[in-house]
């Protein structure tokens, strides 16, 4: 400071001199100083070394930066000096210990050696030469520098938004990615799927058409039912045994049955029963049980039990037919189911208000029989007691109109329930009047008389010498019961059923015109009636006849054929040697009701009306006192007819085991109205056709004249000659 007290004039841009010392030449510029932050730990300080005089000076170091006085000046934020003061500070007092005066003073600048040489030790300013060492001045070592306050140093805000706009992106685009994926690639497949598990179908069934006999009598109906369900999972555990017990009492089942679809709780649907009673199905679901359902349904119904049973068939547990004309008219009854759709929720619940679809129904279409209700019962009746009283294996009955050839009835027996048939054997449910083939012996005689007289070689009071056994090729065969050689007219071998006769006559006439014969009445074919399971019977080919079966053929023995068959053949004779294809449906009603008949059957003439008129008057006398079928005569009717014992055929005992006893006919004789068969199987009380199967016959025709109104001619019957000389 100058005396007096006056303040120094301010430099004037390096100019004039100052204090009376030259002015200081410009510093050069040198490269700017960085700041450097203050170390956490300064160097401690050594005490300075002493020099000898001859040490040389250090070398000058080159001069630092210094930051301007504005910079080392400034104040930091927050109250806290800045680096630049804190580097004076700490260069202030390195001086202050060294003894020396601050640097930059202007004695320093005056004189002094170059700035920043290093000084001798014991120079004195002004002097040029150094001080002597003295003794060496212990210093105090210098404070550590104040350490600066930690401060939180933040994230660049820049990155962390760039880092998260990054994920968000990549999670968008994921999202993107499985949108496209929903919606335009795989939307047809989720939106089926969709539909598929909100989407309920549900079929219509369609009334199943009804089957009536020819009077519009209802032999099978389908009506109203219910079909009882269970949902499993949907039951309340608790009440699961409470649920078995009611289902089991008012259904008619097995509780055990019941507990075991309960225990199915991964099931939805288990059927308890079908065909339920709509009351008692209403009376069920006043329980309240939850999981219990009630379905509507159609049930088949048979309101004759039993009766046709063989003919009409049965349905299965999904409607469709399993046998008989259910079977066969199974397109015609089932009609076209419709369909309706609807949405269900999560709760199987209809959703309201949705989509829905509804396809009506077709109903099938009516079936008219032929059968006359009436007489099948009463042939079902009569066959049954018989092969009851004779403890028969089987037996089989039909009726037909001889003028149409329409069956009248088909009874079996035994005959398969058809509000049961579960319960029946494979065998039973079978129509045996057409699935059962047997040998029909004697009643096959008059094939061979048609054949005889067709071809003229023999005429009806044609008389042979007639023993009770001839010899054909190695066989001896015999008649039914011995008898001394006998002279009878051919009326008389047909009425007395002698199988020696019938050989005799048959050797007038080739082999091949036999057979032609036999093929001609329908045997070796099926009738064409049309019915399921129809057998078409045995016919060997007449060049493959040995010699014995070349006899025993004419008699009946050595072919097979069904009971349809048979009464095809007097059904032809009946009608005046015309044989009609053998019918059973009299027609079916349309889509509006409407009855439509069935075609008109085949009609065939296979022998001239005169060869029938003699066979009928031989077959008439076969019922007469001399012949052997008696037991089949008609009070007030003329009755032709023939019996037949065959030995029968079985195949459990791999032969011949028993016999078959028929009896066939027809009246009245002179107008034949209705013809008749009866065919019993395996008789184990009596065999013979006259005695076991003519009452049959007798039964079923007086009851089925007087059911359908038929009066009796009133004519006498012919004499007919049967022994020659009477």
């Amino acid at each position: 400071m100058n005396p007096g007290g006056s303040r120094r004039p301010p430099r004037q841009g390096g100019g004039g001199p100052v204090d009376g010392r030259p002015p200081r030449p410009p510093r050069p510029p040198g490269p700017p100083r960085t700041a450097q932050p203050p170390k956490s730990q300064p160097p401690k300080s050594q005490p300075p070394k002493p020099q000898s005089p001859k040490s040389q000076p250090p070398k000058a170091q080159p001069p630092k930066p210094q930051p301007s006085r504005s910079q080392a000046q400034k104040p930091q934020p927050g109250g806290q000096p800045s680096q630049g003061a804190q580097r004076g500070a700490q260069r202030k007092e390195r001086q202050g210990s060294a003894g020396g005066p601050p640097r930059g003073s202007g004695a320093e600048r005056a004189a002094g050696p170059e700035r920043g040489a290093r000084r001798a030790p014991g120079w004195r300013r002004g002097s040029g030469t150094p001080r002597a060492p003295g003794p060496k001045r212990r210093s105090a070592p210098p404070p550590p520098p104040p350490r600066p306050p930690a401060t939180l140093r933040l994230s660049d805000p820049a990155r962390r938004l760039n880092a998260g706009l990054v994920a968000m992106a990549f999670v968008l685009s994921l999202l993107a990615g499985r949108l496209v994926q929903l919606q335009g690639l795989d939307s047809k497949v989720l939106q089926a799927r969709g539909a598929d598990q909100r989407v309920q179908p549900e079929k219509l069934p369609a009334r199943r058409g009804s089957i009536t006999d020819i009077a519009g009598h209802e032999l099978a109906v389908t009506v109203e039912a219910r079909e009882i369900y269970l949902d499993p999972k949907e039951v309340d555990p608790a009440k699961r045994d409470q649920v078995a017990t009611t289902l089991a009492t008012e259904l008619n089942r097995p509780k055990e049955e019941i507990d075991a679809k309960l225990a199915k709780t991964t099931s939805r649907y288990a059927v308890v029963a079908r065909g339920v009673d709509p009351l008692r199905a209403k009376k069920i679901m006043s329980y309240g049980f939850r999981g219990v359902g009630a379905k509507r349904t159609y049930h088949r119904d048979y309101p004759g039990g039993s009766l046709a049973g063989g003919i009409i068939g049965f349905v299965g547990v999904d409607g469709y037919g399993l046998a008989g004309l259910e079977s066969a008219y199974d397109e015609v009854l089932a009609g076209r189911d419709g369909e309706q759709t609807f949405e269900l929720g999560g709760e199987r619940q209809r959703i309201p208000l949705t989509r829905s679809t509804r396809q009506e129904p077709v109903p099938g279409r009516d079936v008219r029989l032929t059968i006359d209700r009436d007489v099948q019962w009463a042939a079902q009746e009569a066959i049954a007691e018989q092969v009851k009283a004779s403890r028969a294996s089987s037996g089989s009955v039909i009726v037909i109109d001889v003028r149409t050839g329409q069956i009248v009835a088909m009874a079996n027996a035994p005959e398969v329930d058809l509000e049961h048939w579960q319960d029946s054997t494979p065998q039973d449910r079978r129509n045996r009047s057409v699935a059962e083939v047997f040998e029909p012996g004697s009643t096959n005689k008059v094939i061979a008389a048609a054949a005889a007289i067709e071809s003229g070689a023999v005429r009806s009071d044609t008389v042979f010498r007639v023993p009770d056994r001839i010899q054909c090729a190695d066989r001896q065969l015999k008649d039914a019961h011995p008898h001394p050689p006998e002279r009878l007219t051919f009326a008389g071998i047909i009425a007395e059923s002698s199988n020696v006769g019938t050989i005799m006559a048959a050797e007038r006439i080739s082999s091949q015109r036999l057979y032609e014969m036999f093929r001609a009445f329908g045997f070796g074919a099926k009738s064409g009636v049309g019915l399921p399971g129809e057998e078409a019977g045995l016919l060997p080919d007449w060049q493959s006849w040995s010699g014995s079966q070349r006899c025993t053929i004419a008699y009946g023995q050595g072919i097979s054929v069904t009971a349809l068959q048979i009464a095809s053949v007097y059904q032809t004779i009946a009608n005046g040697g015309v044989r009609i294809t053998p019918s059973i449906v009299a027609g079916t009603t349309d889509e509006h009701g409407k009855f439509v008949p069935a075609p008109a059957p085949k009609r065939t003439r296979v022998i001239s009306e005169r060869t029938a008129r003699d066979i009928s008057l031989m077959l008439e006398a076969a019922v007469g006192l001399d012949g052997t079928g008696t037991e089949a005569a008609i009070p007030g009717y003329r009755v032709a007819g023939k019996t037949g014992t065959a030995m029968r055929y079985d195949q459990e005992c791999g032969g011949y085991c028993g016999y078959t006893a028929t009896f066939v006919g027809f009246t009245p004789a002179d107008q034949p109205r209705l013809m008749a068969l009866a065919v019993i199987q395996d008789p184990k009380k009596g065999h013979y056709g006259g005695t076991v199967a003519a009452p049959v016959f007798r039964d079923v025709m007086t009851f089925a004249l007087k059911t359908r109104k038929i009066p009796p001619t009133g004519t006498k019957t012919p004499d007919v000659v049967l022994r020659a000389g009477r």
